[in-house]
């Protein structure tokens, strides 16, 4: 070897050396949901937080997908790290109890309850639909195939004897909206948080109603065959023209996390978002986290914990 092909050699490895980073982060992948959701708003959050933009072992990386089935599935597969999914398709899951789909999700585990996802069913004030059963034959909405919204909405649908007899659309919640708006569609389907943006959208170009779900659901014996629903009202006022209490049901919106995910990562993630500084940022991106908090930090539950988290809510007095 010659002394100009020594020295150029050299000088290329200490090149190297020098662009080399001297510690690449760990990229965390947290699935959220469709435009207009909630879910997504939850991985965004989390994302821009400044501590959790701050530690320096891993970076969290939102992710748009359909929902709580995807994000179910791909959390299961390590495609995700993170995500956002129903207690019931959790529970489901885990099981080997989803439609078609006889596989055990039993690499998914809950890290910590956020907030109560209620059905919410939107129709024209004075279209005559009272009831789901009025659905029929009817432009409907039910939600992103592979979400959480339509996985539900066939649930519900088919448990009353509705979802052959509708005119299904699949599609994401600010979709259905401008469907809606445009006369496209009779009513839509929503299984998220409220206030929902895609509701306040429709509210603007159509006097609307919410239907009372919960009373199709008590009068068909809905709750006895799916008891991780749970009863509640949305508020009056929430939506424009809705001026009295809606009486509805809800799941539980979960953080899950795959079960390789480290420990000290989990770990870390709750020690920075449930903090009063943390919940006081999850509540500026969207009221709805007002319903997160360290005392209902296991609620609606049903599931195995994630070690991490175990660790995390038995120092905080939950478990």
């Amino acid at each position: 070897m010659t002394k100009e092909s020594i020295l150029a050699a050299s000088l290329c490895m200490t090149l190297a050396v020098a662009f080399t980073p001297v510690s690449a982060k760990d990229r965390i992948v947290f699935g959220g949901g469709p435009a207009g959701g909630t879910f997504q708003v939850v991985a965004n959050a989390i994302q821009v937080y400044k501590p959790v933009k701050a530690i320096e072992k891993f970076t969290v990386k939102a992710q748009s997908s359909a929902g709580s089935v995807e994000n179910l599935r791909k959390v299961n597969s390590g495609r995700s790290d993170f995500g956002v999914v129903y207690s019931g398709h959790v529970y489901l899951g885990r099981n080997g109890l989803m439609k078609n789909d006889a596989k055990k999700y039993d690499k998914v585990m809950a890290v910590s309850f956020l907030y109560g996802a209620p059905a919410q069913l939107v129709v024209r004030k004075g279209s005559g639909i009272k009831s789901v059963k009025d659905l029929a034959g009817k432009r409907v909405g039910v939600g992103n195939a592979g979400s959480g919204a339509y996985a539900n909405c066939e649930i519900f649908f088919t448990h009353m004897g509705i979802w052959d007899k509708i005119k299904r659309n699949a599609m994401g919640y600010n979709d259905a909206a401008a469907a809606f708006g445009n006369n496209q569609l009779d009513a839509f389907w929503l299984f998220t948080a409220f206030p929902s943006g895609a509701v306040i959208m429709a509210a603007q170009t159509n006097d609307i109603e919410l239907l009372d779900v919960d009373a199709d659901a008590k009068n068909s014996g809905f709750y006895d065959k799916y008891p991780y629903f749970g009863k509640l009202n949305v508020p009056a006022g929430t939506y424009k023209g809705v001026d009295q209490d809606v009486a509805a049901f809800q799941d539980s919106a979960l953080w899950v996390a795959n079960a390789d995910v480290s420990d000290d990562v989990v770990y870390k993630l709750l020690s920075v978002i449930y903090t009063d500084e943390g919940l006081a940022h999850m509540v500026s991106q969207k009221k709805t986290f007002k319903a997160m908090s360290v005392a209902k930090g296991a609620d609606g539950i049903v599931t195995p914990m994630h070690p991490g988290a175990i660790k995390f809510w038995k120092e905080k007095g939950v478990l």
